[in-house]
């Protein structure tokens, strides 16, 4: 290994697998701080979300793109003491940061985002904002200097200037940070990233799943007198304000124990869709927490264990060493406005 080759003396763990909901949370509790030098937003949703179920442990964001990169420290500007996690004592606010939920609570339109691969980066970017990551992590263990928390700092490479904007204190109302955030490793895992973000494909991926029967639930958001209008079936109709009633969940609990009796696939899609797919987009999350959080109340199993491995909505792992969610939600991004422009072009668009 290089880094191995460069400094001898250095404790290096490589984990050969894809970070995934599945193991996320369980690689990052092993660790003080995290550097996410990711390139999509999915994984950096993923890594923001499993940082704060499991501290929060302070994460340094990096990115690079063409002639620009940005650097800021989320969640946390320290690490929990031994103390604190003995005791399950709050991070004091003074130590707080936002974190990138904070900043983006919905992800914007897959096709409007671009990674290094599709808009092309200047080399040397992505390697002064690593030695600036790398500075960061050395500040947060050490206790030395002030961390670059709740501040974004901005390289101009095309015009040699940086700059550094102070980003928002963190959201009360955040989903996974807030107070009143019932965000947890189980509904981490239970959260498909991919899905959440939009793929490319996911209109077409319900499509095939409703043409070829594959168990999966169907959620439409949207009030009766839309749904009146035009709708897909077959599906559930519960309008937004209503998901998270206990009789709702009911409902949609009985579902899937109905899908999960006639069927050995695991895990069992919960889809969420709106018009558009904004309200469905910010529903997901809060289904996932609030799902389990009723599941625990009826003294129901999130995590059962089964002796099979079996594939999730993306085509990746959703378990491992025999453990895996029976359920992982997920949104048609763009909704029935998607569908009508994707899949079915005499679908009415209203």
């Amino acid at each position: 290994m290089r880094c191995k080759q460069i400094n001898s003396t250095t404790n290096i763990e490589e984990f050969n697998v894809h970070l995934h909901s599945s193991n996320a949370v369980s690689i990052i509790n092993g660790f003080d701080v995290i550097v996410d030098c990711s390139d999509n937003l999915a994984t950096r949703y993923l890594i923001n979300d499993a940082c704060a179920v499991s501290g929060p442990k302070p994460l340094v964001s990096g990115s690079a793109l063409r002639l620009e990169g940005q650097m800021t420290v989320y969640l946390a500007n320290r690490p929990l003491t031994k103390e604190e996690i003995e005791t399950n004592s709050p991070l004091p606010m003074e130590n707080r940061a936002p974190c990138f939920r904070c900043l983006f609570p919905v992800p914007p339109p897959a096709d409007t985002v671009q990674g290094c691969s599709e808009a092309g980066v200047f080399g040397v970017v992505p390697g002064m904002i690593g030695t600036m990551q790398a500075a960061e992590v050395i500040k947060i263990l050490t206790g030395i200097g002030a961390v670059h928390s709740g501040r974004l700092l901005i390289v101009d490479m095309e015009r040699n200037l940086t700059r550094t904007v102070v980003l928002r204190s963190p959201r009360p109302d955040c989903t996974v940070c807030g107070a009143m955030a019932q965000a947890s490793p189980q509904s981490v895992t239970l959260t498909d990233y991919v899905l959440f973000c939009g793929t490319p494909d996911h209109d077409k991926q319900l499509h095939d799943w409703m043409q070829t029967g594959e168990p999966h639930i169907l959620i439409d958001l949207r009030p009766q007198v839309e749904i009146e209008l035009c709708r897909l079936t077959p599906c559930l109709y519960f309008p937004m304000k209503t998901l998270l009633r206990d009789s709702v969940l009911g409902e949609i609990q009985a579902a899937l124990d109905d899908k999960l009796k006639h069927s050995t696939k695991r895990p069992i899609p919960i889809v969420l869709l709106c018009h558009r797919g904004n309200k469905s987009q910010v529903a997901a999350t809060q289904l996932a927490s609030a799902l389990l959080a009723f599941r625990h109340r009826n003294s129901l199993t999130a995590l059962p264990t089964t002796d099979s491995v079996d594939v999730d909505a993306t085509g990746d792992n959703n378990g491992e060493d025999g453990q895996q969610a029976n359920f992982v939600i997920c949104d048609v991004a763009g909704g029935l406005s998607a569908w009508a422009a994707e899949i079915d072009p005499r679908f009415p668009v209203y």
